[in-house]
C-alpha cells in the first residue's frame, strides 16, 4: 500500500497512475455536486469547485491531457472549461464510449494511458476501458464497484482535484507551495 493524504492506495494502482497522459471526466456528479438549478427565466446554474478547478489546470501544466464528455449540453460547461484550458469538450453524449474511443484515435493513445472519472450508470462502460476507471466517493454503487478506483472526495467537492494530486504524485510532478515537485 502506499500512502497518501486521501488515505491508503493499493501499489499496484499507484504504479498505474505513472502511466496515466489523458484524464477523461463526465460533468455532472463529477466537477459538480450533480445538482442542477433552473431559474423561473431558464436559466441554468451549477457550481463548480474551484479546487477541482486547479487541478485540471496543474495536469494540464504537467502535460497531461483533459478531456469532458457529458450527456448534457450547457453553455456553462462550455465556459467553465475553456477557462480552464481544456480542448477536449463533447456534450450532448449519449454514447459516451464511442466517443471515449473516438477520442483515443484522435489523440493516438491507448486506454492503458487514460484515468476516467464518472459517477453514474451511462459512465460505466467508459470507465471499464480506461487503463483506471474512477468512481467519486458518492457515485452510484455498481459505479464504484466498477472502478479501479473510489475517491474520498464527493463529486463537486474535489473528486478530480483528488485524481489529479495522485495521478501527478505518483508520476513525481506534483507541485506544492514554492514550485517545489514532490
Amino acid at each position: 500500500m502506499i500512502s497518501t493524504w486521501y488515505g491508503d492506495i493499493n501499489a499496484t494502482l499507484f504504479e498505474r497512475l505513472k502511466q496515466i497522459k489523458l484524464v477523461v471526466c463526465d460533468v455532472d456528479g463529477v466537477f459538480s455536486d450533480g445538482c442542477i438549478y433552473l431559474g423561473n427565466q431558464g436559466e441554468e446554474l451549477k457550481a463548480f469547485n474551484t479546487r477541482d478547478g486547479f487541478g485540471v489546470k496543474a495536469l494540464l501544466n504537467a502535460g497531461i491531457q483533459v478531456a469532458v464528455i457529458t450527456g448534457r449540453r450547457s453553455a456553462i460547461v462550455e465556459n467553465r472549461m475553456t477557462a480552464l484550458g481544456v480542448k477536449h469538450i463533447y456534450q450532448g453524449q449519449e454514447d459516451k464510449l464511442s466517443c471515449f474511443e473516438q477520442l483515443l484515435v484522435t489523440l493516438g493513445l491507448d486506454e492503458a494511458h487514460v484515468a476516467s472519472i464518472g459517477d453514474d450508470v451511462p459512465d460505466v462502460d467508459m470507465l471499464k476501458r480506461s487503463g483506471i476507471g474512477v468512481s467519486v466517493q458518492d457515485g452510484h454503487p455498481y459505479v464504484q464497484q466498477s472502478a479501479d478506483y473510489v475517491t474520498a472526495q464527493r463529486g463537486g467537492y474535489g473528486a478530480v482535484r483528488e485524481l489529479s494530486d495522485l495521478i501527478l504524485l505518483a508520476q513525481g510532478r506534483l507541485q506544492l507551495h514554492g514550485g517545489v515537485s514532490l
